[in-house]
């Protein structure tokens, strides 16, 4: 019966697992074949058979596997390719991936593998299978199929970094402080690939643990203290195989760092302190310090201290970077007054736990602190002096200034004023000072000095701040303050034409009361009461043409005590007005012009170097004038003259002379006039006369004193150029056809020009021809 049932089953599994390939088959695209049984004589005929028709594909697949890393030394057979078709002549061809290379087929259909394969580098291959008849033609078409590649545990798991955690003391149970993951590159849907973690006795374990599966490390204890372990190291393993003995094992070390919160009293380090001070310690600095222990780290100290016993306006404890206290003075120490201090500080601190050493701690400490003697200085009874003294007035007591030696010696004091210029003296024994002069506060109203203080003889000194204010008294008189004032023609009695005003440099309150100092037939003053006055009109009109000037004597008093008068000149404008007093015309202003000291400096430096120029510009001139007298008197003025044409050629139109012949004059002098008293041509007409070569020459005489009379002339012509230079002499050059300017060679050359023709020309060129005409055989007969 059983057999009968598990034959049945059988078949039932057999049908369905063929139905099932087929489906698989249909879904694939490949051709699904019926199987049936044929001869070979059908089968040759069928496969030769030109046109195929659609059939359900018949492969027979079994389970191919492959064992990863499994030795190859020769091609070892996975599974067969088989076919439902009953075919005698059969061939098999495969593709895709490792087709050929890695998987290989035989003839009758078995699948080898030719080398070691590696899941981790590839777990799945992909094949497709045809087989073909003995005629070569395709009997069934490609089916897919798949190679798997089953693992084996060859990996061992590996933490990919290190880790680290921190925690704070007194945490929690179960507080997570950190996770580790490690790797497996085996498959992890098997137990190759499956880890599990745990802590290991290489580690101290007795604070945390770690989660098997999660790798999360947690605290397992409430009581972790940091100043007992700072520090925990455990070692982590993570094991394959589901932690199996048999698995492959990574292991690495994971550091915790237990972070410090305050649950430590701040405690002293002994009972009692004993401190020494000098009594000149200045204040808010440190006397010494009150060392603290705490176990907590420095930003978990956070002491607080307080003075018992009514001190603490004495001394108070500061916060020092150390979180130690600081006692420092807040008053100063007087050793002749107080030797010694004894009082307690407490020291607390805020906590959130109760205080691990809360039984032991030292939290209240004796504080002596002994006044040490020092020599010091002299001590004013004030910080500063203030005085007053009345102006203008010798006092002999203004004031006292004092000081003590605060030491038990008690020492005598000398008193000095530092300020040599100060015009106020100091008793050297007393300190009452007293004024040298009489001080003006319009001048200096507060006087700033300071005293010196030393202990007799030559012992420490100190210095003081003293201020005299001086005090006004009435001891100026009043001035006038008033704009120009003008009268017009046209005003009539009683019109106002000025506000009258005065001002006090005193510092009292001044009363001003205004009145004329002598009588004015034509103005008056109108006193207002209220320190202004008005300047009337008393009699008018006016004239612009009457030159008397107009002014008036204005009497002020400033009502002080004593009272101050002043006269004051007001000089008044007479002017022609206009509509509404607009002036449009005045007289010279008759109001007097001070002038002061600086500008009459300066007036007279200006006078003085106008004087000094015009000394000068006359010194010059007589200098320039005794020059040429003595070149007049030399015997020579120039020796060398030399010309210089402007008509080009080079060389050619420069000519130079001798002109020291010139100086060579006649001895009886008769140049200027002849003793016959008869006419005679002029100096011009002889030199430029032209010469026979029969005629004798000129006397060389003749031509200076001709010079020294044209030089006599331009002396005494300051517009002119002095006759002997170049200036008044022209040249055409030798090259040109009008012949040189100058006199000079037409005297001492012979010119071949006749000037007889000029008597042909007519009356107007009469002179001329006379001028050059003139036979010198004549000429120096008539002489």
């Amino acid at each position: 019966m059983m057999a009968r049932l598990q034959l049945q089953m059988t078949g039932l599994l057999t049908t369905l697992a063929l139905s099932f390939c087929l489906v698989v088959a249909e879904d694939f695209g490949l051709v699904a074949m019926v199987p049936e049984i044929q001869d070979s004589a059908d089968a040759v005929k069928k496969e030769s058979h030109l046109v195929l028709t659609r059939q359900k594909r018949e492969w027979i697949w079994n389970s191919l596997y492959v064992e990863e890393e499994k030795p190859a030394p020769r091609p070892y057979k996975i599974g067969q390719l088989k076919s439902s078709k009953n075919v005698e002549v059969k061939k098999f061809k495969i593709d895709g991936e490792g087709a050929n290379t890695i998987f290989t087929v035989d003839e009758k259909g078995g699948l080898f593998v030719g080398t070691s394969l590696n899941r981790e580098e590839k777990a799945l291959y992909h094949l497709t299978a045809r087989m073909f008849d003995g005629n070569n033609k395709l009997i069934e078409d490609a089916g897919e199929f798949v190679v798997q590649v089953t693992d084996i545990n060859d990996n061992e798991p590996i933490f990919p970094r290190t880790y680290n955690g921190s925690i704070m003391e007194r945490s929690l149970v179960g507080t997570k402080v950190v996770q580790v993951k490690a790797t497996d590159a085996d498959d992890p849907n098997t137990a190759n690939g499956e880890l599990k973690y745990s802590l290991t006795s290489a580690g101290d374990t007795s604070a945390f643990e770690i989660h098997p599966d999660e790798g999360v490390i947690s605290c397992k204890i409430n009581t972790l203290d940091r100043e007992t372990t700072s520090q925990y190291v455990l070692v982590v393993k993570a094991q394959d195989m589901r932690g199996m003995a048999t698995g492959n094992t990574a292991t690495t070390t994971v550091t915790i760092t237990i972070t410090d919160v305050n649950d430590n009293l701040a405690s002293f380090t002994k009972k009692s302190y004993l401190l020494y001070v000098p009594e000149n310690h200045r204040l808010n600095e440190n006397i010494g310090t009150l060392v603290l222990e705490d176990k907590d780290q420095i930003q978990n100290k956070q002491p607080t201290f307080s003075i018992q016993g009514g001190f603490s306006e004495i001394f108070n404890v500061e916060l020092n970077p150390n979180k130690d206290g600081n006692l420092v003075l807040k008053k100063v120490l007087d050793y002749e007054t107080n030797s010694s201090y004894s009082f307690t500080v407490k020291v607390k601190e805020n906590m959130h736990f109760s205080a691990d050493n809360a039984k032991w701690a030292i939290t209240s400490a004796e504080v002596n602190v002994m006044v040490t003697d020092v020599d010091e200085p002299p001590v004013f009874s004030e910080s500063t002096y203030t005085f007053k003294v009345l102006e203008e007035q010798m006092v002999n007591q203004i004031g006292r200034v004092q000081a003590r030696d605060p030491d038990k010696a008690n020492r005598n004091i000398q008193y000095t004023i530092l300020d040599k210029d100060c015009p106020i003296g100091i008793n050297p024994i007393t300190g009452q000072l007293f004024t040298l002069k009489k001080l003006d506060r319009e001048l200096q109203a507060t006087h700033m000095f300071q005293v010196k203080a030393q202990e007799d003889p030559d012992g420490l000194e100190s210095f003081v701040k003293v201020n005299i204010n001086v005090l006004d008294v009435n001891d100026n008189k009043p001035e006038l303050n008033v704009d120009e004032i003008f009268v017009c023609e046209n005003d009539v009695k009683n019109t106002v034409i000025g506000l009258l005003q005065a001002r006090d440099k005193d510092d009292q309150l001044a009363t001003f009361s205004f009145s004329l100092a002598s009588q004015n037939s034509n103005f008056t003053i109108r006193d207002h009461g209220n320190n202004t006055a008005d300047l009337i009109v008393k009699q008018g009109p006016f004239s612009l043409d009457d030159p008397k000037d107009h002014s008036v004597d204005v009497r002020i008093s400033d009502g002080g005590r004593p009272i101050q008068t002043s006269i004051t000149k007001l000089a008044i404008k007479l002017c022609r007005c206009e509509g509404r007093r607009v002036p449009s015309q005045c007289k010279a202003s008759a109001r007097r012009m001070g002038v002061s000291v600086h500008a009459l400096i300066a007036i007279l430096l200006c006078i003085l170097t106008i004087l000094v120029i015009v000394i000068l510009f006359v010194l010059r001139k007589r200098y320039q004038k005794d020059s040429l007298a003595n070149m007049k008197n030399s015997g020579e003025i120039h020796e060398q003259l030399v010309t210089y044409d402007e008509e080009g050629g080079g060389e050619m139109d420069t000519n130079g002379y001798d002109v020291s012949i010139l100086t060579s004059a006649c001895n009886d002098g008769s140049l200027l006039r002849h003793p016959d008293c008869l006419p005679h041509p002029t100096i011009y007409a002889m030199v430029q006369k032209p010469r026979h070569q029969s005629q004798p020459t000129a006397c060389k005489g003749d031509m200076a004193a001709m010079i020294e009379i044209k030089k006599d002339e331009a002396d005494h012509d300051r517009d002119g150029f002095p006759y002997d230079t170049l200036h008044i002499y022209g040249y055409e050059g030798p090259e040109s056809l009008a012949g040189s300017l100058s006199s000079l060679e037409s005297s001492s050359s012979v010119s071949n020009l006749d000037y007889d023709f000029l008597n042909d020309w007519g009356p107007r060129f009469r002179v001329l021809a006379e001028l050059y005409g003139m036979d010198e055989s004549n000429y120096y007969h008539q002489y």
